[in-house]
């Protein structure tokens, strides 16, 4: 049988390329030696150097396309024009992009129930809306991608009351936005409870929500409990609002690295009452930002109380709060008493006020006054803490609830017969595949390109999507650690070249096999130290969030290598082939790790051990 010289073959595939749709079932593309499967196994081939089995949860990975795929969104991308196929893409990808908004939703009766409701775009609603009430009840709730738009949102309504009850639980990279909600109202309430609670990287704005409002009540309870990472932000809430009282209680209680900005939050408003109760508490490292905070406002009250408190680290910074204001009142009770010293800015505090009154109340963190009034401000009980690193003790159950239990462990419990707890080791993120090279080495990947890779993936402005690459490239262009060799990589085969550059291309990589044991006891079976237990390096990988999958992988000098049989403790059945490092010098780490409140000890005093957790892995020399 005569074959087609390559050349040829690679025109015979243009040419069916430019005759053919682009959704060409996968499985008719198995056998074809031009699929993004294809060449990796090529590839591995040729820059691997040992005959042990292919990885299969690593290959699994591969973008799914087809050779006529992966060939038109190569010639787009080349082009600049992917964002023209955008949905296209992104699903014959296997990717993370959010939805464009749906048309808008404004005509609805008076009182309407959304329940078991996502992805929707309430632009205009309820505008001049009389009375009734609109009820948000499990919406949006375990969704993966959430983005919901609230424009214009009772604007100049007349005692129409809003409730958002248990909206957005559980989800996966939510985007809302609040945007002139409620502004101009008069009257009514707008109820967050249970909001974002147990989300994963929460993007939320309420922009100038309830400006110019008269006499309409806030609540936020509950609000983004439990959540990891992400960031709130309010601004010109309540400006010049009216004798409308405000209530912040439980607001990202134990959450992981939350950041609120609340800029021009009330400024100028008239009689407002804000209160601020179990905000921030057992959080870790929250991030807050009040900026011209009650600026020119009149007659005002605030009150923080048990104000982040038990929070590990975390900064505040209230810049030009109540400045220019009339007989505010500002009261913080039992503020910042966090363990590992945060710090407070109050830059123009109370500046230029008059018949202004700020109590400061059992206050303690490390704490900076510039520009502050001099007049109607007490201190009671205050103990700033000293920059010699005085430090609160945190109790057990504190720190099982800032560090899971079983994620961080010692080297001695990698020993048979071990009972002990593990984390949830369940991949959080967002299902996505890696893209072919053909294609990723033809779009931008730079903070100096962030406005080229907004417009490719429609990420608007302020928007998740914009957020989310936005840290990403943060983390991908910091400068290296002492020792340490990084890179971002897009595809399995920029993986195979990082990781072969740093260990030789005798290598192997591993990871936990399967995610049996998670939130429960385990108990070690036989143990495998790689290397023979010797101290050794090793590259791993983790992922990032980005809309196709990413990995930040890094050198990690010193440390040993485990695999280890897991066991049901009762049975004695084996249950999960679990793979451990554990970091011998930990002497550079951050004093406010996980691992240092979970072992209770400090930078370089002990090694610190933890499990490869689902889809992430760890690349070795192959014994």
């Amino acid at each position: 049988m005569h074959t087609l010289p390559a050349p040829l073959l690679v025109l015979l595939y243009l040419f069916i390329f430019l005759l053919s749709p682009l959704n060409v079932p996968a499985a008719a593309d198995e056998d074809n030696p031009f699929t993004p499967k294809a060449f990796l196994n090529r590839y591995w081939n040729k820059e691997v150097r040992n005959d042990l089995p292919k990885p299969t949860f690593l290959f699994s990975k591969v973008s799914p396309l087809t050779a006529v795929q992966s060939a038109a969104f190569a010639k787009l991308a080349a082009q600049n024009a992917l964002s023209s196929r955008l949905p296209e893409f992104c699903s014959a990808a296997n990717l993370l992009c959010f939805p464009d908004l749906s048309p808008s939703l404004a005509k609805h009766d008076s009182t309407s129930n959304f329940a078991v409701y996502s992805n929707k775009n309430f632009t205009t609603y309820g505008t001049q809306r009389s009375g009734g009430i609109d009820s948000f009840k499990n919406y949006s709730n375990g969704d993966n991608v959430v983005v919901d738009s609230f424009r214009r949102y009772s604007h100049e309504a007349l005692g129409h009351t809003d409730q958002f009850s248990t909206y957005g639980t559980d989800t996966n990279v939510p985007d809302q936005s609040f945007n002139t909600y409620a502004s101009k109202a008069v009257g009514g309430n707008g109820g967050f409870t249970t909001y974002e609670q147990s989300v994963n990287v929460p993007n939320l704005r309420f922009t100038t929500y309830s400006s110019d409002a008269t006499g309409r009540s806030q609540s936020f309870k509950s609000y983004s409990e439990n959540a990891n990472a992400g960031d709130q932000s309010f601004v010109n809430y309540g400006k010049r609002g009216n004798g409308g009282p405000n209530e912040f209680t439980g607001y990202g209680t134990n959450a992981n690295v939350i950041g609120s900005g609340f800029s021009s939050y009330g400024a100028n408003g008239n009689g407002a009452n804000d209160t601020f109760t179990n905000y921030g508490n057992e959080q870790n490292n929250p991030q807050n930002n009040f900026r011209s905070y009650g600026d020119g406002g009149n007659g005002a009250i605030e009150s923080f109380s048990s104000y982040r408190d038990q929070a590990n680290v975390g900064d505040d910074s209230f810049q030009s709060y109540s400045k220019n204001s009339n007989s505010a009142k500002v009261n913080f009770a039992n503020y910042g008493k966090s363990f590992n010293e945060g710090t407070d800015k109050f830059s123009g505090y109370g500046q230029n006020g008059n018949g202004q009154s700020v109590g400061f109340k059992t206050y303690g963190v490390n704490t900076t006054f510039k520009d502050y009034a001099k007049q109607g401000i007490s201190f009671a009980k205050y103990s700033n803490v000293s920059s010699g690193g005085a430090k609160m003790s945190v109790s057990e159950s504190l720190a099982k609830r800032w560090v899971e239990p079983g994620k961080f462990f010692r080297e001695s419990m990698l020993r048979k017969g071990t009972v002990m707890a593990m984390p949830d080791i369940r991949d959080k993120m967002p299902k996505r595949s890696f893209l072919p090279r053909s294609i990723l080495s033809k779009l931008p990947f730079s903070s100096s390109k962030l406005e080229v890779m907004k417009q490719i993936f429609h990420a608007g402005d302020n928007s998740s999507m914009e957020t989310m690459m936005t840290e990403t490239l943060r983390d991908c262009e910091r400068t290296p650690s002492a020792g340490e060799t990084k890179r971002c990589v897009g595809s399995v085969e920029d993986m195979i070249d990082f990781a072969t550059s740093v260990l030789g291309r005798n290598v192997v990589v591993r990871t936990t096999e399967n995610t049996k044991g998670s939130k429960g006891n385990i108990m070690i079976g036989a143990v495998k130290g790689i290397e023979g237990g010797k101290v050794t390096e090793s590259v791993s990988c983790h992922q990032s969030l980005f809309p196709y999958l990413l990995y930040y992988c890094h050198s990690v000098p010193k440390v040993r290598v485990y695999e280890a049989e897991l066991l049901d403790p009762t049975s004695k059945a084996t249950i999960n082939h679990g793979v451990a490092i554990c970091h011998l010098d930990t002497s550079a780490w951050s004093p406010a790790h996980g691992a240092f409140i979970a072992l209770g000890s400090a930078p370089g005093r002990v090694e610190v051990c933890h499990w490869i957790f689902e889809n992430d892995m760890t690349w070795s020399v192959a014994d």
